[in-house]
């Protein structure tokens, strides 16, 4: 019984320590980045020897899914499956679009790093799974076919990509409200044909160069009834 609670004992501390590792390394991914991120300094904040990160995660592969594993285990993605409970598609992608913001608002020390550092590589795999995944869902409902469904599924991805929501709040100074408005206007502006926008555009250039016209006309024929 004394083994037995002994083992139990040390069991528990290797536990421990294994998490402060993980929970260390974390810290460090979403501060400096996993590229700057060392083993020394994962060890130090851990207050473990270097031998002892190896001896419970002996590369980094190993390391980084326990990170990944336990970081979005902490921050669970949106639920897209959730969605599909609303038929109206512009309903649904805007809701999909302010949940999604909302997670990128939480995450965004982490994944600005993580995807700076390691965009590519395998651990974040389920990260791109699950757009795409949700990209797929918001686009469902829609009627279009062909190309231009094939344009509306691209606009949909670009709108809840992390980096769209970066560039749009931080570096255009909107809001998560504002930059969902936006990305909804033009997500839903590819639905359409972007011939007819074209055509409606030209059309209405046209119609504001002819009051142009009619107005300078105006102006000159004034102008030489006054003389």
């Amino acid at each position: 019984m004394a083994r037995s609670y002994q083992l139990k004992r040390r069991a528990a501390r290797q536990d421990q320590t294994r998490q402060r590792i993980i929970e260390a390394a974390i810290e460090l991914h979403q501060t400096i980045g996993p590229a700057a991120t060392t083993v020394s300094e994962i060890a130090e904040r851990a207050q473990v020897g270097r031998v002892t990160v190896y001896r419970h995660f002996p590369d980094e592969p190993t390391l980084a899914r326990a990170c990944s594993g336990q970081y979005f285990e902490r921050h669970p993605f949106p639920d897209p499956e959730q969605w599909l409970a609303i038929t109206d598609p512009v309903e649904r992608l805007r809701t999909g679009l302010r949940e999604t913001y909302a997670y990128h608002r939480a995450t965004e020390a982490m994944i600005t790093h993580a995807l700076a550092d390691a965009r590519d590589h395998p651990v974040l795999a389920p990260y791109h799974a699950h757009w795409r995944h949700a990209a797929d869902v918001l686009t469902e409902p829609w009627g279009e076919r062909g190309r231009r469904r094939a344009l509306l599924r691209a606009g949909i991805a670009v709108a809840l990509s992390f980096d769209t929501w970066r560039t749009l709040t931080r570096e255009q100074q909107l809001t998560d409200g504002q930059a969902l408005e936006v990305m909804l206007r033009l997500t839903c502006d590819c639905a359409h044909d972007p011939r007819e926008r074209t055509s409606n555009s030209a059309r209405r250039v046209r119609k504001l160069g002819h009051a142009h016209l009619q107005g300078e006309s105006g102006r000159r024929d004034a102008a030489v009834r006054d003389s």
